[in-house]
Formats: C-alpha cells, sequence, structure tokens
C-alpha cells in the first residue's frame, strides 16, 4: 500500500478553482486505480507552517552547537518541532500530488513556506563530495498548476516561476515530476470550460499510471 499526499495551496472552493477542480478529478482517479493505497489531503492553508523566522533560526542555531531541546525557548520549540513533523511526513509518503494556481508568475506564499519544510539535510537530502544528493529517489510526483495565461510554452515559457521551481526541487530531492498545465482560460474566456474539461481528462488519464 502506497501513500500519496495531496497537497493543495489555493483558498479558493473546488468549484471556483481550474487547478482544484481537476486535482479532485485526479484523486478520485487513482483511487479507483489504487483502492487500497492511502491519500492523505494538505490543504496548506489550513496547516500550521511555520515560516523560517529568528525563532526557528535561533532553535537550529542552538541544537546545532549542540544544546539540549529543553534549553530552547518555547517559541522555538515549537516551531522546529512543526518543521519536523512536516519533513518526516513527506519523507513517509511515497507519491505527491502539488496543486497551486499560478499567482504573479509563481504560486502562492503559503506553498514556498511548506517547500522550506520539507527541504531539509539530512531528511530530504545530504551535502556529498560531489555536491549535494536528493534522499527521495523513487518517490513520484505530479505537479498540477492552473494559470489564465499560457505559461507552459510560448513567448512568456521563460515567466513561469512556478512549476520550474518545483521542477527544481524535485531534482534536487530526488523525486520525478510529471505537470499538467490547466491554462489559459482568462486569455479565452469561450474556451474556459473546454480548457477545464481537458485538463480533468488529462488529469484522470494520469492518475491512472501514477
Amino acid at each position: 500500500m502506497a501513500k500519496v499526499l495531496y497537497i493543495t495551496a489555493n483558498p479558493n472552493p473546488v468549484e471556483h478553482s481550474f487547478g482544484l477542480t481537476t486535482g479532485q478529478a485526479f484523486v478520485e482517479s487513482y483511487r479507483e486505480a489504487n483502492p487500497s493505497d492511502e491519500v492523505v489531503h494538505l490543504d496548506l492553508y489550513k496547516l500550521n507552517i511555520p515560516h523560517i523566522d529568528e525563532e526557528v533560526m535561533g532553535g537550529w542555531g542552538k541544537l546545532r552547537s549542540g544544546a539540549d531541546f529543553s534549553t530552547l525557548s518555547a517559541g522555538e520549540q515549537a516551531k522546529v518541532t512543526r518543521l519536523n513533523e512536516l519533513a518526516d511526513e513527506f519523507v513517509g509518503a511515497d507519491k505527491y500530488v502539488f496543486v497551486t494556481p499560478f499567482w504573479n508568475f509563481s504560486f502562492p506564499p503559503v506553498f514556498k513556506a511548506y517547500i522550506d519544510s520539507i527541504c531539509v539535510a539530512g531528511k530530504t537530502f545530504k551535502y556529498t563530495e560531489q555536491g549535494p544528493q536528493g534522499l527521495l529517489g523513487g518517490k513520484k510526483a505530479v505537479h498540477i498548476q492552473a494559470s489564465g495565461g499560457v505559461y507552459s510554452e510560448g513567448p512568456t515559457r521563460d515567466w513561469d516561476f512556478g512549476n520550474r521551481y518545483l521542477a527544481t526541487i524535485a531534482q534536487f530531492l530526488g523525486f520525478s515530476l510529471e505537470s499538467i498545465f490547466v491554462e489559459g482560460q482568462a486569455a479565452q474566456p469561450d474556451k474556459a470550460a473546454e480548457i477545464k474539461a481537458a485538463g480533468v481528462e488529462k488529469a484522470k488519464q494520469v492518475a491512472k499510471s501514477f
């Protein structure tokens, strides 16, 4: 039995989101094809995801210097513990499904905060004489990105700092990444329903072999 993390970063309800609608179709198709697998939904807008701030840096610094965890302040303990929980949960999964909207050429800030929580030396990557090495080899992921314009190809491709960033993280940590783009609905509102339907259909097909 595999464990799948379904990770969403969109504050809108499913019915108002092209990405979440596509993601929901993916999960439903995946569950039909893999009924014994566990799918855990992480709605990043509803999770406690500490930002790497003064308390986190202070707590990490104390621990690196050999201090006992009990000597950390209450704030440092709480944030460091929570970041460890998020990283351990990510490491413990076998597959990942990321669903993000394309905001201002990237993704919502909460998604970056989550990525910061899982990029941990010694857990998801390590440093070697040959450079950093990912520790999540053999795991795989799908990224569903919805955008009003078209950024996966053409003259605006270099403006995509969402999917391209996540692809870099995947390569760095060692897991594979397949991308599904649901894009152009704002640029071509007369084709919005067609674009959504195409995204949903592709998601269903990808899910069957994921």
